[in-house]
């Protein structure tokens, strides 16, 4: 599995090379690592931020890129390219995940390899010095981590920034690929039907990759101010689903920046009004914070959001990461649920609605 972060990074082979703070280079900075659980333990070998020219040349020619190798080139070309072989040859999704409140990287990590096992997909988290403040605690804990979401939607931002341009660069390489075997096999045949049908069939099957992305509790808040930056990218056709679950941000006024957001498919915004963690955040400012958005069944108006009350469904109880753990292990109408969601996939239609309220009911 690979990790992006914005957190401050060391050169050691174990977790503790990330750090609870921000990158000295700030909080825009990124850097990724390759991690991978040995008995019980997390391995992490850190990505090489520059690319030597041989290795340019070497997946400028594998992958058909056609890009400038001249010009330098960063560790995340290569992973891009290692991630879109393994979703095309085990035939996954990818699911960008960003995490919540007081999570430090074994926690992340460990949630991004449950929901990988869970639901079958290939996970890639982004992680941000959500450490709770550190040694302060209670409501001075959640205000640092909310400051540190504020201050990493830049690299957030920065992120899907590259998720975009090396998808587009990768499916486009592809497609010229694709192009150039059909127009060999056809090049002496005057059969312009069977080459274009031969074309649109390989496309359906190598360019069939979908991306989607989970924002759970207060990442949802990094995503809401991600899109407020000037050079947002957050808003733009990326993703085939966009999944906002337990959201720790305001419900009111939530469908000014959720209108922004723009999909494939849907983006779903899943509640459980009995979220203990949720009704928690309300009060820990002193009472000055509206209802969340992931636990309140009203005011549900973004335009373009299918909302999903879970509420009451089995297991799912006070839950606030009910998309793993006991409350999916016990419930197979829930599991298939995020199934769908984490895949790419639409869920309206096995669901009952309420149509005054605005939401679908598992």
């Amino acid at each position: 599995m690979f990790v992006v972060t914005n957190r401050v990074v060391g050169k050691g082979k174990t977790i503790s090379t990330f750090g609870d703070t921000p990158n000295a280079r700030g909080p825009n900075e990124l850097r990724m690592a390759h991690v991978k659980k040995v008995d019980g333990k997390w391995r992490v070998a850190i990505v090489e931020d520059e690319l030597s020219a041989a290795e340019v040349k070497h997946l400028n020619s594998d992958y058909h890129l056609n890009i400038d190798t001249s010009l330098p080139w960063h560790g995340s070309l290569s992973v891009a390219c290692k991630l879109f072989d393994q979703a095309k040859e085990e035939d996954k999704p990818i699911l960008i995940f960003t995490h919540g409140y007081n999570n430090d990287i074994g926690d992340v990590l460990d949630t991004a390899l449950a929901i990988q096992t869970l639901y079958d997909c290939i996970v890639v988290p982004f992680s941000w010095p959500a450490n709770g403040g550190g040694a302060i605690s209670g409501t001075a804990s959640y205000l640092s981590d909310k400051a540190d979401a504020r201050a990493s939607s830049g690299a957030f931002n920065r992120f899907i920034g590259k998720v975009h341009y090396l998808h587009t660069l990768l499916s486009q390489a592809n497609m010229n690929a694709i192009k150039a075997k059909v127009e060999a096999k056809y090049r002496n045949k005057d059969n312009p039907m069977a080459a274009s049908s031969l074309y649109s069939e390989l496309i359906d099957k190598a360019c069939s990759i979908k991306i989607s992305l989970l924002c759970h509790s207060m990442g949802n808040y990094l995503l809401k101010h991600s899109l407020m930056t000037s050079d947002n990218v957050t808003s733009k056709l990326i993703f085939d689903n966009i999944n906002l679950v337990a959201a720790d941000t305001n419900n009111h006024d939530h469908a000014k920046w959720v209108e922004k957001l723009d999909v494939r498919n849907r983006v779903h915004i899943v509640i459980n009004e009995h979220d203990f963690a949720l009704k928690a955040s309300r009060v820990k400012p002193g009472g000055e914070q509206h209802a969340r958005l992931g636990h309140y069944l009203k005011g549900l108006n973004a335009q373009n959001a299918i909302y999903i009350d879970a509420s009451d469904a089995s297991g799912v109880r006070g839950e606030h990461s009910y998309f793993k753990g006991p409350a999916v292990e016990g419930n197979a109408q829930l599991k298939a649920l995020f199934n769908d969601l984490f895949n790419g996939n639409s869920v309206e239609k096995g669901l009952s609605y309420n149509p005054a309220a605005n939401y679908y009911r598992l």
